[in-house]
């Protein structure tokens, strides 16, 4: 089931598609005006946005340009302006999908699964950690801090997803040894000594190497300052 966010000012083309959608279990959405779109999309927080292009005070491609400007909520076009040019400028502007109208139920609602599997599969591939003012995405082994990002090692990656798993707290050099222990490399306490320096040189290609705060004794912990 996914929530639409409906934006359709056709009253009869709005109530074939709210009983369509609500028939495949969909939840539908509408817009209490056509003035603030974008904001009401962002507010609703959908799944999904079907646009017609034809709005009263607006243009449904401008609406589309404001909304990929603050959100990446995905958005189908469903429109009677069926010219090369609108479907064009319409997926120059992000749009998902474009579909003509008169539309067949079952090809929209399939073209809306389509969609949404694709999302959901993106959502899954790019895992990532946050605390303070780091970043870890798991899946490209990359770490930001701000506008600035750096690829890290395997080791690196390792340890850094060990820490912010942490959120904070101080994480023993056992627990942090036990997480290297899958990689190729011998770990005792020299090595991650070893490996700590090197994470730590390699965030200050980023300006973030005292990110890492060393509890002696006990361990590390990523500190929440910026």
């Amino acid at each position: 089931m996914a929530r639409v966010f409906v934006v359709e000012d056709d009253a009869s083309v709005r109530e074939q598609l709210c009983v369509l959608l609500k028939n495949a279990g969909h939840q539908v959405v509408l817009p209490n005006s056509f003035e603030s779109i974008v904001t009401e999309v962002r507010a609703a927080s959908p799944d999904i946005v079907l646009l017609d292009l034809s709005l009263p005070g607006t243009d449904g491609q401008y609406v589309l340009r404001e909304l990929r400007q603050k959100s990446n909520v995905p958005a189908m076009v469903l429109t009677s302006r069926t010219s090369e040019l609108d479907e064009l400028m319409s997926m120059s502007l992000g749009a998902d999908d474009f579909l003509a109208k008169p539309y067949n139920g079952q090809i929209l609602l399939a073209h809306i699964d389509a969609i949404m599997r694709r999302t959901q599969s993106a959502a899954h591939n790019s895992r990532t950690l946050s605390f303070g003012a780091m970043t870890l995405d798991l899946s490209r082994s990359f770490v930001s801090v701000g506008e600035k990002s750096v690829e890290l090692t395997k080791n690196e990656l390792r340890i850094l997803e060990t820490l912010l798993q942490g959120k904070g707290a101080i994480v023993s050099r056992e627990s942090i040894m036990e997480a290297l222990w899958n990689s190729d490399e011998f770990v005792d306490d020299n090595t991650l000594t070893v490996n700590m320096n090197r994470l730590r040189r390699t965030l200050g290609k980023i300006d973030a190497g005292d990110l890492i705060v060393t509890h002696r004794g006990q361990g590390y912990s990523i500190a929440t300052h910026s």
